[in-house]
């Protein structure tokens, strides 16, 4: 095959993939993707191409895969009112019928058969010497909003789709239209007070909301409030979270704590001289100091966990009925008492806790009950701000940061959810000419819809709870995302593409289920 040809092939095998081979630069210029940059990402993506050699055969096989998948993984209908949906056959079953189970969110099924004989060709084609062709499926319309499973049985075989049933905008508050109101927007970190250690903590927020409420504001903003990592190793950026799906223990407000009321050993520690000696040097401090005051933290938070544990009480009682209803937490424990133990990033870790398995010889039950139960303090700390707010007429400005950090939970335990291979970032501009690489790995395109979107669902949900309005970040990561393979520099990058109709549609309607007002950063 000449240079040319496998130049050629490997460009629409790119396509297939959702995988741009160019775009058009700060400066208007096109940027062609290299050869290197095109195969290590379509082998992060998952295409067998070990060299360029493979790009034909790899090509051939995407083609069958997208001709044998009968229906999309995920379909919109907006409104509410489904289009006729694309269905590809094999020309020997373009006549034959189909059995349609559509399962709702409520708990209905609906069910009906569609018969091939009665619909049109719109398409044809011939892959790999098996012919197929394109009809269409007619769906129910008026939909109620939400998730809705579509099961199509065909010869024995059967093919699923989520069903987006979504308004046609996200939420907006039924306010007049000369209506205007003003806010604050301030780091967490950066909110000193008197009674927290150098840092603001949710009790600061607390004081904040009722003061912006006091002088008419109805606004409080602040930087992402997620997990992160304030050990070994060491991240405290906001934009690079353990993971989206917890909150951050370095914001709790521990004079507020219901257990230290009741446990001696916390109450000593507190009023050392040493401890307090500490506490007033963090304080003086000109920047922030997270690890630090992160261990000062946790050696109260540790003596605090130990005497709730030591007896029988309705605060137990309570923390395991939490760790019950929230099964993440208690596994997102496990894996930070893990980390404690084993000191190194959980890619070093030995194979079964490697690959996401974990027993209770992986850690010490101790450190497990330590991060379930700060876990359980910042639920309730955040509630207790979000009531707070909502008593006063004020929202919360919550941020969506767009990654996480690849040695944190979330890639541990949604790695399929992931792209392995690449960093996300920026091609150069003109402030930075080198280009960006974040440092933490995109979203797999295919994996997230072959889920229903299941872990961006939940992510928006972590927040959307809380949030009267939610930032998304670099919101232009719903089309598209700048993907580095790794060993590569960030200029080499290529723009991978992603379903933005199924993602608007998600934050359509989980907008409006939450009423929160969404906010896209776009720089």
């Amino acid at each position: 095959m000449s240079a040319l040809s496998s130049i050629h092939f490997l460009r629409q095998l790119a396509r297939l993939y959702g995988v741009q081979t160019a775009y058009y630069d700060v400066n208007r210029h096109r940027q062609q993707a290299s050869e290197e940059s095109l195969l290590a990402v379509l082998r992060s993506l998952g295409a067998p191409v070990a060299s360029i050699q493979d790009v034909p055969s790899a090509w051939r096989e995407r083609q069958q895969v997208l001709w044998q998948r009968v229906i999309e993984p995920v379909v919109v209908a907006w409104n509410g009112e489904s289009l006729p949906v694309d269905i590809r056959l094999p020309l020997s079953a373009a006549n034959a019928n189909l059995n349609c189970h559509l399962d709702l969110e409520t708990g209905e099924q609906l069910r009906w058969e569609w018969h091939g004989a009665d619909f049109e060709v719109l398409k044809a084609a011939n892959v790999e010497g098996r012919p197929y062709v394109v009809k269409q499926l007619p769906l129910p319309n008026q939909l109620p909003w939400g998730y809705h499973r579509l099961t199509l049985e065909l010869l024995g075989r059967q093919e699923g789709s989520v069903i987006v049933s979504c308004p046609l905008k996200t939420y907006t508050p039924p306010v007049e239209r000369e209506d205007r109101s003003f806010g604050v927007f301030l780091p967490l970190y950066a909110l000193h007070s008197e009674k927290s250690w150098g840092s603001g903590d949710f009790s600061d927020l607390h004081n904040l909301i009722a003061w912006v409420a006091g002088i008419g504001g109805r606004v409080v903003a602040t930087l992402p409030l997620l997990a992160t990592f304030l050990d070994e190793p060491s991240e405290p950026s906001p934009y690079l979270p353990a993971s989206r799906l917890l909150w951050n223990e370095f914001y709790l407000g521990i004079n507020v704590v219901p257990e230290l009321e009741g446990c001696p050993s916390a109450q000593a520690l507190l009023e050392s001289s040493s401890f307090q000696n500490e506490i007033k040097a963090l304080r003086n401090l000109p920047l922030v100091d997270y690890q630090r005051q992160m261990t000062l933290k946790r050696e109260v938070l540790k003596e605090l966990c130990r005497c709730l544990f030591a007896k029988a009480s309705g605060r137990l009682e309570e923390l395991h009925r939490f760790a019950e209803a929230n099964p993440l937490v208690e596994d997102y424990a496990r894996f930070r008492a893990a980390g404690d133990k084993h000191r190194n990033p959980w890619r070093l870790w030995p194979h079964p806790l490697r690959d996401g398995t974990l027993t209770e010889r992986d850690y010490d039950e101790e450190n497990k009950r330590y991060h379930l139960y700060v876990q359980w303090l910042a639920h309730q700390q955040i509630e207790s701000v979000f009531k707070e707010a909502r008593a006063r007429g004020v929202q919360l400005y919550l941020d969506l940061p767009l990654g996480v950090r690849p040695d944190g939970y979330d890639v541990w335990c949604e790695r399929e959810t992931f792209i392995p291979g690449a960093y996300a970032g920026a091609p150069p501009d003109a402030v930075f000419t080198q280009g960006q690489n974040w440092a933490f790995p995109p979203l797999h395109p295919e994996r997230i819809r072959e889920q229903g979107y299941r872990y961006v669902i939940a992510c928006l949900r972590h927040h959307l709870r809380y949030a009267g309005i939610l930032r998304i970040d670099h919101v232009m990561s719903l089309h598209r995302l700048f993907c580095i393979p790794k060993g590569l520099e960030a200029a080499r990058g290529v723009y991978v593409r992603y379903q933005a109709e199924e993602l608007y549609a998600i934050l359509a309607l989980e907008s409006h289920r939450h009423k929160t007002i969404i906010v896209g950063e776009d720089l």
